[in-house]
Order: structure tokens, then C-alpha cells, then sequence
């Protein structure tokens, strides 16, 4: 498996979108400061995620998630969580 995942910054609230084949290390490898890109944002909270069966489509999925569509489509899918914090 490969997963699309999405962190959330507790430090600025703004959200990081990636892919992994393993969504358990990545998330450490961001918290422990260890991903130039987020380390100065910790600490990071996952607030979603998908599960695609290679690769390439994990890729795919990420690039979408990125587009203002696709940012557009996490807030809604997480709206419930974002009203409360």
C-alpha cells in the first residue's frame, strides 16, 4: 500500500501534503524534525489520509491534493474537525 496523507501544523495551522509506503515512519520521520520541509513547523498532526494500491496513482492523488480543487476537497472532507479546533 501507498498513502496520500495531509498534516496539519500546530504551530501555524497550515496543512503538508505527501505520500509514503509507510504512513507510520513518515509521520515520525516529520515530528522528529527529520523532513527539511516541515521541520521548522512541528508539531504536526495528521488530520487525513488515503490508501491507494501503487504507487504512481499515490502520486497522482498528491499532485490533485495540492490544486486548489483538491485543497478545497480536504477542507470539506475535514470540516468537522476543523470547526473544532
Amino acid at each position: 500500500m501507498f498513502y496520500v496523507y495531509v498534516l496539519q501544523s500546530k504551530l501555524d495551522r497550515d496543512f503538508y501534503t505527501g505520500t509514503t509506503g509507510d504512513l507510520r515512519e513518515r509521520f515520525k520521520d516529520h515530528n522528529y524534525g527529520r523532513v527539511n520541509s516541515t521541520k521548522n513547523r512541528r508539531p504536526l498532526g495528521l488530520v487525513y489520509f488515503e490508501g491507494c494500491l501503487s504507487e504512481k496513482d499515490a502520486k497522482k492523488r498528491e499532485i490533485y491534493l495540492k490544486t486548489a480543487w483538491g485543497k478545497r476537497y480536504i477542507k470539506n472532507r475535514i470540516s468537522n474537525y476543523l470547526k473544532l479546533c
